[in-house]
């Protein structure tokens, strides 16, 4: 049997599995489909790297964990509703500083005005998805705290609390790899895939409200676009 054909039979084996279940060990499916162990390591690699299995030292091979999923409308204006999950974070760096030159530009202020630094990882029904980092005009969520970024809406208490009314952002999508401190962060191994999100946010004055740097776990995050196609569509 070619790597190929094993490739097949563990697809076979995957589907029939809930995400994070046990795969047979190498050594049983070695005797299952008579083939050498490295023809099944070599396939079970190529799984991996797909996406469709996870190998934990010590522990053997288990299907891929439960993808948090993200909808993302295609009418212009509409809501982004929120992903799937109960998500909570934890604050790892809350302080004020100088803009600088890069964030100044980015955010429109001047590189002595104070921006609000926020460092948080946010954890989906306990388990760690995301590092972001948060930068907004400290002048305009004076005496916003670090408990403000555990749960609920940033949106929505900045419209709430300090009148500020996000309306519009444009969003950087694309992939990339964990470094050694968000693969600590993550739990997950040096270089795993990962998302990353670069979101600039305006409200209805056209002032920019936030700038916000993010890493997702490839593994765990995905964003399902519905799409609307007319006549002219490619």
């Amino acid at each position: 049997m070619r790597r190929a054909e094993v490739r097949e039979k563990l697809r076979e084996l995957i589907e029939v599995r809930a995400p994070g279940d046990p795969m047979p060990s190498e050594r049983s499916l070695c005797e299952h489909l008579g083939v050498s162990r490295p023809t099944v390591r070599a396939a079970i690699d190529e799984l991996a790297r797909d996406g469709l299995l996870v190998r934990q030292h010590g522990r053997g091979t288990f299907t891929s964990p439960h993808k948090i999923s993200q909808e993302v409308p295609s009418a212009s204006g509409q809501p982004v509703p929120p992903a799937e999950g109960d998500w909570t974070s934890e604050v790892l760096v809350f302080r004020t500083e100088s803009a600088g030159a890069r964030l100044g530009r980015r955010l429109r202020v001047s590189p002595g005005d104070d921006l609000l630094h926020v460092t948080r990882r946010r954890m989906v029904d306990g388990e760690p998805m995301a590092i972001e980092e948060i930068r907004l005009p400290a002048a305009l969520v004076t005496g916003i705290t670090a408990d403000d970024f555990v749960a609920g809406s940033l949106y929505r208490l900045m419209r709430e609390r300090f009148g500020v009314d996000a309306t519009d952002a444009v969003q950087i999508t694309e992939p990339t790899v964990t470094d050694a401190q968000e693969s600590q962060l993550l739990g997950v191994p040096l270089y795993s895939p990962a998302l990353l999100f670069e979101r600039t946010t305006r409200d209805g004055r056209g002032r920019v409200i936030e700038f916000t740097r993010s890493i997702y776990r490839g593994d765990r995050y995905r964003i399902t676009s519905h799409l609307k196609l007319g006549p002219n569509s490619g």
